[in-house]
């Protein structure tokens, strides 16, 4: 509805210029029969540029409120792309290791397919909301981190320590998980042993604090790692302008960490 209503304001706008100047002609004659020439020119005068100023004002509204429209529209398929690109691989992988898990421990199988199941969910429902709860986007994280454990045949060592004032502070959703999906598929996924995923949440109702740390190994680096971050740094851009701080740093040689902050 508003997109013909959009149509029709700018077409009467074009069909009024002619009629416009049409009426000023004949204004122009009968001021001039009324007043005579110099007090019909004056008066015909202020009532042509106020129309004129009233006019311009309009049209000058109407394009303004279609760039901001545009504007957003751009800005909502931009960030809607670039949530489609979370996760798809880690689906892909998951349910391959359910492949092999379901004849080798049925019981275990299950338990990934509905942890599974929920993190898809979430994803695909929750993930194409503007907001969240910080309680719901933390359930999802637990659930892809218990996942791990799960497929894993080797020890690692994973925390998560949350210290929060407000878990239904509201934020946008998939938030974190890019950087915890790189912190397992280039650290944990590359180790043989002693990996380790450290992460760390503060949340208050004005700001927001996520930190996380891995190991990796140093000869195993992949060149694609930073796309996920680029897509993360994107839509910060989109969502977050001028209200976050991502901070990206290897603390030692094999140590990788990230830090963001977010103002509410």
């Amino acid at each position: 509805m508003a997109f013909y209503q959009n149509i029709f304001s700018k077409r009467l706008l074009q069909k009024s210029v002619p009629y416009f100047f049409i009426v000023t002609a004949i204004l122009i004659l009968v001021f001039n029969d009324f007043f005579g020439d110099e007090d019909g020119f004056v008066v015909f005068s202020l009532l042509f540029f106020t129309a004129l100023t009233i006019w311009l004002i309009r049209w000058i509204f109407i394009q303004i409120k279609s760039i901001l429209r545009l504007k957003k529209e751009k800005k909502q398929a931009e960030l809607m792309h670039l949530k489609s690109q979370v996760n798809p691989h880690f689906f892909f992988n998951t349910l391959n290791n359910l492949y092999g898990l379901v004849e080798k421990d049925p019981g275990k199988a299950q338990q990934l397919i509905l942890k599974l199941s929920d993190m898809m969910r979430y994803s695909i429902y929750e993930g194409q909301n503007d907001w969240v709860t910080l309680a719901d986007e933390i359930t999802f994280l637990e659930n892809y981190m218990d996942l791990h454990r799960m497929r894993y045949h080797k020890e690692i060592d994973v925390r998560f320590d949350i210290e929060t004032e407000d878990r239904n502070v509201k934020i946008m959703p998939l938030l974190f998980i890019i950087m915890v999906e790189n912190a397992f598929k280039h650290g944990v996924e590359k180790l043989r042993r002693d990996a380790f995923v450290h992460i760390f949440l503060k949340a208050t109702k004005q700001h927001v604090d996520f930190e996380i740390e891995n190991n990796f190994d140093t000869e195993e680096i992949d060149d694609k790692a930073g796309i996920g971050l680029n897509n993360l740094k994107q839509r910060l851009e989109l969502v977050y302008l001028n209200k976050y701080q991502l901070e990206i740093s290897p603390t030692h040689a094999d140590i990788y960490k990230i830090r963001l902050r977010l103002t509410l």
